[in-house]
């Protein structure tokens, strides 16, 4: 099985939705770590919301943390300004108030990269005032 999760991280990391689709089919457990310790969906290209919908769909955490970083999906997908994404794992119940290592929220990585439009849907997600 072991072998089975790094082939799915590894189909995830590079957002081929229809190898992630075939490994879940045959068998592959979304929340299974791969060799390094990671999840499909810690690892999946943030870029690919199919990807995150797929996994999404079969089961995977949306609020699982890195070990050491604590961050979650919804920290990279801001920080990476990927609204589809973040939006797919909202959906799934991704938090959004939760902060990573540094303290940060999903919100104060978006705002460092410049991603307004992600700066936007997070501070309305969670009844934060628009910044002026």
């Amino acid at each position: 099985m072991e072998q089975l999760a790094d082939r799915l991280c590894a189909a995830a990391a590079r957002g081929r939705v229809e190898e992630v689709r075939e490994l879940l089919q045959a068998g592959a457990q979304p929340n299974a770590p791969n060799r390094f310790g990671r999840c499909p969906i810690q690892v999946m290209m943030m870029g690919s919301a199919r990807v995150a919908e797929l996994l999404l769909l079969h089961g995977a955490e949306p609020n699982c943390a890195d070990p050491v970083t604590l961050a979650r999906p919804v920290h990279d997908a801001a920080r990476e300004g990927f609204l589809d994404t973040l939006l797919a794992l909202h959906r799934a119940g991704a938090r959004l108030d939760v902060r990573d290592a540094w303290g940060r929220l999903p919100v104060d990585l978006a705002e460092e990269r410049g991603h307004h439009h992600v700066v936007g849907y997070l501070r309305a997600a969670v009844g934060a005032p628009e910044a002026v």
